[in-house]
């Protein structure tokens, strides 16, 4: 076997796609996409000795800004049948000679394996790894299995998102797919609206053209918008790689709410997902707490309960891992970053306190004044 880095795009992106857990973001045109955004991408693999791939992992090489410093990142890798296989070995070595080339002083993986999987675990222990709670890439996901007959899947709905996606074909509501800048820009403009109303952050409309660009050559990916009335009213944009299709973006208009497109828009991406032959629709993040006592706290609970309505099971991947090469730089980011979180966390306290305050004075004001 023999670790190097890879330049066949179809190679790689079909020993991708055999993934068990799929990884969008281990795809070539992902390193491509991280390469807009100034990361440098590593397509490191190992060939066995038939010449085929036997272990991958796309590596982002990612510049910390006003220092000569960068460190290692891996989106949902490494992507390989047997985390403790010699070829495990033989790409971390590859990598740990990558990283003096690039001035890395850590590797941090957001594995796409199972939380579970005590065997991963260990393999990540045996060559220097060390769990953390601190992820780019969110844990929790929301997967449901897309079934053959569109009748099942509609049958293991709740009646309510059944009832919705029919009510928004009753009403008028219209989809289709959307292509070219205008669609793109009317996409957009429903984003930079969800953003302000929830307060998140967007890219520049550029970066969906670039993903589009990327992602839609082979027709991995499709932007859907919603219309009623002859006006876009909501869209998502979901992608596909292997067995997995993924509801990676959505924006919606405060307008018009009544007529459910959401329902029906992400209906349409569970179609658009079994006719190219996947077999899970992943909606991504859900809150880290599934309980109905704690869960509601945060602020991802309603999203949450809007993606479980179609039905499905919560997949938690396993947590972070971080394997440092220079001591020093590592844990003076450690410090940085946990001052960060701490500053963060007072800051959501604060508006949380702010909004029960508010919430508290207006259903003072609204309450009847007793009669004396």
């Amino acid at each position: 076997m023999e670790a190097c880095l890879i330049t066949d795009v179809r190679k790689w992106n079909t020993f991708i796609a055999s993934s068990t857990f799929g990884a969008i973001t281990q795809t070539y045109e992902w390193g491509m996409l991280a390469q807009r955004a100034d990361s440098i991408p590593l397509y490191c693999g190992v060939i066995d000795e038939a010449g085929n791939l036997c272990a991958a992992m796309l590596v982002l090489a990612m510049r910390l800004p006003k220092v000569n410093n960068s460190y290692f990142y891996a989106p949902r890798g490494p992507i390989m049948a047997d985390l403790s296989s010699p070829a495990f070995s033989l790409l971390l070595h590859f990598v740990d000679s990558l990283a003096r080339k690039h001035n890395a002083f850590m590797l941090k993986i957001d594995p796409v394996v199972h939380e579970h999987d005590i065997a991963a675990l260990q393999a990540f222990e045996r060559y220097g790894f060390a769990a953390t709670d601190s992820f780019i890439h969110e844990r929790g996901e929301w997967v449901l299995d897309i079934y053959p007959d569109e009748k099942q899947q509609l049958a293991n709905m709740k009646e309510k998102w059944r009832y919705n996606i029919r009510l928004a074909q009753r009403k008028g509501v219209k989809i289709r797919r959307g292509h070219g800048s205008e669609d793109i820009q009317l996409f957009h403009t429903l984003l930079q609206e969800t953003s302000e109303r929830d307060q998140f952050f967007i890219h520049a409309v550029d970066h969906f053209e670039y993903i589009l660009s990327l992602f839609e050559r082979d027709d991995n990916a499709a932007l859907f918008l919603a219309e009623y009335e002859g006006k876009a009213i909501a869209g998502i944009i979901v992608m596909r790689c292997g067995d997995w299709c993924w509801y990676r973006y959505g924006a919606s208009s405060s307008q018009a709410r009544h007529v459910m497109p959401n329902h029906l828009l992400q209906w349409t991406g569970l179609q658009w997902g079994r006719e190219h032959g996947c077999t899970h629709y992943n909606f991504m993040g859900i809150p880290a707490v599934l309980t109905e006592t704690e869960g509601p706290k945060d602020p991802n609970w309603g999203v949450y309960t809007f993606k479980r309505g179609f039905g499905g099971q919560a997949h938690c991947a396993m947590r972070s891992q971080e394997k440092p090469y220079n001591l020093t730089v590592y844990r003076l980011y450690n410090l940085v970053r946990q001052l960060k979180h701490r500053y963060a966390s007072a800051r959501y306290e604060r508006s949380e306190l702010a909004r029960k305050r508010q919430e508290y004075t207006v259903k003072k004001v609204e309450e009847p004044v007793p009669v004396r």
